[in-house]
Order: C-alpha cells, then structure tokens, then sequence
C-alpha cells in the first residue's frame, strides 16, 4: 500500500451527532463563522512576519509594506467568506470555476498584459491587474477532485487518462506564457488530487514510465532561458555573472547569516542589491542573512505547524470530494514552501515560485487564503453531511 493511499484512508467518517441524542453543545463564535482559531492564528503570525522581512527586503520602502497589507488584508477577507459556503457548493461550481479559467488563460494568449518578457496578466484598466493562472491553482484540483467524486475509487485507467487532459490543458496554456513555475504547481495540486484517490503500483508505473518518455519533448519545446535555469542548477559557477548568478548570490546571503544573522536591515547582499528579485522569489535569502539559520528554522517551523493544523482539518472531511480537495490544498501549500526553500538554497532549479505569504505579491495571497477558506469549510460542515 502506498503512502497516499494509508492518508487517504487515514480521513475517517465522523459519526454524526443524532438530532435528539441529548443537549447540544452551544457553539463558539469561531464555529459560527466557520473558521478554525488555530489555523488563522498561524497564518496571521506568518503574515506579520512576512511584512517584517518585507520591508527589509524592498529596501525600507513602507508603501510596498502597506500595499502587501492591503492585499493580506483583501485576501482574508476572500478567505472568511468562502468559509461560508458549503462543500456541496464548491462541487457544484467546480466546472464552471474550470471553464472561466481556461476561457481567461486563452484570453491571456490573445490579449494578455506583458510584464517581465512574459503575457501572464489581465487587465482591467483602471480597475485590477491579475494572473488567471493563479486562479487555476484551485480551479483544477476542485475540478479533478469532481470528477474522481462520480467515478470508482481507486481510480481505473480511463479515469485516469480523463484527469490527464484536465489537468492538461489549463498547464499547457500557462507553461506557454510562459511561467513554467505556476503550470508546474498547478499539475502538482491536481496530481495530489489523483494520488489521494488511490493509486496502485502498476498504474503508477505506467505514469511514471509516460512522464519519462516525455521528458525529451518537453526539452525540446522549453524556451531557451528554462533550459538555461536547468543547466545552471546542475553547474551553477559555469556563468557565474550571467545565468548561475542568482543562485551564487542567494547561497552566499544565507551562508553569510550564520546561526544568527547579521541584523535586521544589516544584510550586506540584500540591502547592496547583490541579491535578485529579493523581496518576490529570494526573500527567504534575505530572511537567512538577517536573522540566521535560527529564524530560517522559526520560519520553517512555523510553515510545519500550520500544514500540521491543515492536516488535521483535513482528517474530518466525510465524503469523497471534501477528503481529496482538502487534502490537496493542504499538501500543495507544503509544495510551494518545499520547491521556493529548495530553490533560494540551491538544492532545486530556479522556476519562479514565491513563498506563500512571504513574498511579495496580490494574486497569490488571494489564492493562497482562499485555498485555506475552503479547507476550514470542508471542516466546519463535516457534522453537516449525512451519515
């Protein structure tokens, strides 16, 4: 039996309460709304320390501290009310949120705003800027998570082969942006899903055997500078002052910090601007220089406290679709923290993944939050369901 498959038998059904079993209990304020204290308060903490690394980060410019609280702000918002809903409702809606993604990333192609060398954007002018992609984060796993809802569990070869164009057409059309970070989390928050299923071995070999096969093709058809990222993962002091430079610079900033860091503020390759794209995908770079492997592992330990948290919530989950979507939202925000971690230290190639809540950033955040409302959801209505 595979480790996923001893999880997701790991979410036990709860026994419902029976209307007339005795006086009930009165609610606390907290399940009233839907919400767990326990994960908010984690993810507040997480925050504050975001924005306290942040404007170390963005070279002590309060504005981009105030905007990233706005936008925290605006996301727990996001969070609080799709709290509310019921997972019966994220059923539901889970292919009409698909076909709006999908329908937003074609309008990408087609009209997209340009940022960076990259058509990622929509934009409504004088009213917001997003990125579609980041909506799909969500929008594939619930629509994967439906789908697995009406089939037979574990999932059959058929099943299987129909997760595939699910998942990939939303991650075709967002590595053609290109952002091969985002279609790559994307297709890890959907394969969760189907892993959750319960997978046997053979189909799992088979899968593995066709991703390996296809690994040439995809070769083939990355753009010049993710081949790049490839090769200097592998060396990164072969161009050490063009494309292995953001890797040497991140390494030597957290090699620097010590046990203790050099301060607040007194980062040396952060505060110099030796460091790239330090306050989005290299905060953490800044984070180890200023405060050490002591506040590295804080951080860490903080990030492991609330996948524990989701984790436990995600215990609850009585029926199929609740069990793998709150699964795969809980084990994707342990991906994000994982692949940016492994990245900034040198350990994984660079493909432009932020850390959640840290980095600076609106879209994201959003997403990120959301993900979170519709997993306390899926706990706060588990006695809800029938028996």
């Amino acid at each position: 039996m595979v480790p996923w498959q001893l999880l997701s038998r790991s979410f036990r059904r709860y026994p419902v309460r029976p209307p007339n079993s005795g006086i009930a209990r009165r609610k606390s304020i907290w399940e009233r709304i839907h919400l767990d204290p326990w994960l908010i308060g984690l993810l507040l903490v997480l925050m504050v320390a975001g924005l306290f690394v942040l404007y170390s980060a963005s070279g002590q410019r309060i504005e981009a501290v105030i905007a990233q609280a706005v936008r925290f702000g605006v996301a727990l918002v996001v969070m609080v009310v799709i709290a509310q809903f019921s997972p019966s409702t994220f059923l539901r809606w889970a292919p009409i949120a698909y076909a709006v993604g999908l329908a937003m990333l074609i309008a990408v192609e087609i009209a997209g705003d340009i940022g960076m060398g990259a058509k990622r954007w929509l934009e409504i002018p004088g009213v917001i800027r997003f990125q579609p992609s980041e909506m799909m984060k969500l929008a594939v796993p619930l629509m994967v998570a439906a789908y697995l809802n009406r089939c037979q569990l574990p999932p059959r070869l058929r099943d299987i082969a129909v997760c595939g164009i699910i998942i990939g057409l939303p991650v075709v059309l967002t590595a053609i942006q290109p952002d091969l970070g985002t279609s790559l989390l994307v297709a890890s928050a959907a394969v969760i899903v189907v892993l959750l299923a319960g997978l046997s071995w053979k189909l799992i070999g088979f899968v593995g055997a066709l991703m390996a096969a296809g690994l040439p093709v995809l070769w083939m058809n990355m753009h010049n500078y993710q081949r790049q990222r490839v090769l200097t993962f592998l060396d990164p002091e072969s161009d050490p002052l063009g494309a292995g430079w953001n890797i040497i610079q991140s390494t030597t900033a957290i090699g620097s910090g010590g046990l203790w860091g050099k301060g607040w503020l007194d980062g040396t390759q952060s505060q110099l601007e030796f460091l790239p794209e330090r306050h989005t995908d290299f905060i953490i770079a800044v984070l180890g220089e200023e405060f050490g492997l002591v506040g590295m592992l804080m951080l860490l330990a903080l990030y492991v406290m609330i996948v524990g948290r989701g984790l436990w919530l995600a215990t609850s989950s009585q029926d199929t679709f609740g069990r793998l979507v709150a699964g795969s939202i809980i084990l994707t925000f342990f991906i994000y923290v994982f692949v940016n971690v492994g990245m900034v230290s040198g350990i994984l190639p660079v493909v432009g993944v932020p850390l959640p809540l840290v980095s600076y950033g609106g879209t994201s955040s959003v997403t990120l939050l959301a993900g979170f409302g519709i997993l306390m959801s899926i706990h706060a209505h588990r006695r809800l369901l029938p028996r």
